[in-house]
């Protein structure tokens, strides 16, 4: 005769009532002893991550007169968005062919145009590839490819504050390899069709552009030549150098009047809106650091020979100036220095 395992165990097989149930002693333990903080000496963390390919800001921008609203890209971490000065971030770059940003622009005419440029401007070890630059007319909850596909990296964007048609993209071009889609490029109609106009070799890129302010026609531009390998970045080459623009980026020419000579690496070019004739470029070179132009760029004079303004140049070399003071500089190296004298001190 088969048995329920629960008759068979509660003796109601036989018609007799319930087993009386024996109560089960419970196990006898030790309770441990509170650790020390001197257990820990031993234990060796690890980074389990993101990595700093995934974390990283590579660009961030405001939106003009609204201290609450900003735009960041992350080196492999697309575009993020707050509104409410940095409590909140809402993700807004998704579903895109990559996440790694280079630049983030306005429109100045319209602060809900937003441009983004795929591909970090920082040629590391870990970079992810650039697929090209990206456009929404809404405030980031849309976007649209608007070509360049095969420039590699993009480090800036710079839009005409008068005509938002008018767009400049600097392209490192591809990290890995040399190929011709690098440089600056310029659009008119709004990023339908694109034109190279400035281009020096393949494997020299734009790393920095910047337009003056109150003068659209006035561009600067910094070429950096260089070749990265999985085991090393060589930077540097006699295409390296800073070039000029008058007639709003349809021509350029390469300025040299008391600029270095010889191989150059990374350089970053920076001008103020309260004297537009006052320019600034930070250069890798053996030679100095720092160099500043009084006159739109026609004649340039060494400041700085402290390469602490950037520590890796290769990597760091940012330079801002000041809104309301075009002898109040920021650096962005290691630390974020700052000099009140034109670069002479930090």
């Amino acid at each position: 005769m088969l048995l329920s395992p629960t008759l068979a165990l509660s003796g109601g097989a036989q018609g007799r009532g319930p087993a009386k149930q024996r109560p089960v002693p419970a196990p006898t333990t030790t309770a441990p002893a509170p650790a020390g903080a001197d257990s820990l000496n031993n234990v060796k963390f690890r980074n389990l991550g993101p990595s700093v390919g995934g974390g990283r800001v590579a660009a961030v921008v405001g939106v003009p007169g609204d201290r609450n609203t900003y735009y960041v890209g992350a080196a492999a971490g697309g575009v993020w968005k707050t509104t409410d000065g940095g409590d909140s971030w809402e993700a807004v770059f998704k579903d895109q062919p990559t996440a790694s940003i280079g630049a983030v622009a306005l429109a100045p005419s319209n602060p809900n145009v937003v441009w983004v440029g795929t591909g970090e401007g920082n040629p590391r070890n870990d970079v992810v590839d650039g697929r090209g630059i990206f456009m929404s007319p809404d405030a980031g909850k849309s976007w649209q490819f608007m070509g360049l596909g095969d420039v590699g990296q993009i480090t800036r964007i710079v839009i005409d504050p008068a005509d938002p048609d008018v767009v400049f993209v600097a392209a490192l071009g591809h990290v890995w390899a040399p190929n011709a889609e690098r440089g600056v490029f310029r659009t008119a109609d709004g990023g339908k069709t694109w034109r190279k106009v400035l281009f020096a070799n393949d494997t020299t890129g734009a790393a920095d552009l910047i337009m003056v302010p109150g003068n659209p026609r006035l561009l600067f531009a910094a070429l950096w030549q260089f070749v990265r390998h999985p085991w090393e970045l060589v930077s540097g080459g006699t295409a390296s150098g800073i070039y000029r623009s008058k007639d709003g980026g349809l021509t350029w020419e390469r300025l040299k009047e008391g600029l270095p000579t010889g191989l150059l690496g990374r350089i970053a070019v920076a001008v103020g809106p309260t004297n537009p004739s006052h320019v600034y470029a930070l250069i890798e070179t053996t030679q100095g650091m720092l160099w500043d132009s009084k006159d739109q760029g026609d004649h340039w004079t060494k400041v700085s020979d402290f390469h602490g303004l950037s520590a890796r140049p290769f990597y760091f070399s940012l330079l801002h100036v000041s809104p309301v003071d075009d002898r109040k500089l920021f650096f962005s190296s290691y630390l974020l220095l700052r000099s009140d004298d034109g670069g002479k001190t930090t």
